[in-house]
């Protein structure tokens, strides 16, 4: 049985196809579409905005070389409710073929005086040091990090996948 409702949603108009199968097709008149189509923009960046606010926002940096050693600068920001009383990230050396030639693994918020919690709206920085048994052969290294535990406040454990947003920069 197919049915069409119209709905009346402030000064827009909907028609409402269903179906048998509990199925809601939503379709807009022309003109509507035309009105419909910025508002759904603007919605749709509103949304992406609330949704980035809330995380743990990882700006991962290019590494630096010096000899034998790489450093990785993280800058860090958080968006969330609670105090990040710690958090810990890997982050993985790749050469330009996807190889990777260098990892390490560390607290990089909390456990330390010189590394305190990170406070709501408060940023942070962090700096993974690579080491390698012998210089590296090439200068086009990029990083990948990943963050496998975070503890917020009050000893509450968060999940990394929801609540840490990772950001890789480009080289120049």
């Amino acid at each position: 049985m197919e049915r069409w409702r119209s709905l009346r949603c402030g000064s827009f108009f909907f028609r409402i196809f269903i179906q048998t199968k509990s199925e809601k097709i939503i379709e807009l008149d022309t003109p509507t579409k035309a009105r419909m189509m910025p508002m759904k923009i603007l919605a749709w960046l509103f949304m992406g905005v609330l949704t980035a606010q809330a995380q743990l926002a990882v700006t991962v940096l290019s590494p630096k070389l010096t000899g034998q050693k790489a450093v990785v600068p993280l800058v860090m920001t958080n968006n969330l409710a609670e105090t990040v009383e710690s958090a810990r990230a890997i982050c993985f050396l790749l050469d330009d073929q996807g190889k990777m030639i260098g990892q390490s693994s560390k607290w990089v918020i909390g456990g330390t005086k010189a590394r305190p919690a990170l406070e709501p709206k408060h940023g942070a920085t962090f700096n993974f040091v690579i080491t390698s048994p012998q210089p590296f052969t090439t200068t086009n290294l990029t990083a990948k990090v990943s963050f496998s535990r975070v503890i917020l406040a009050g000893g509450q454990v968060a999940d990394p996948a929801k609540d840490v947003f990772i950001e890789q920069v480009k080289k120049n």
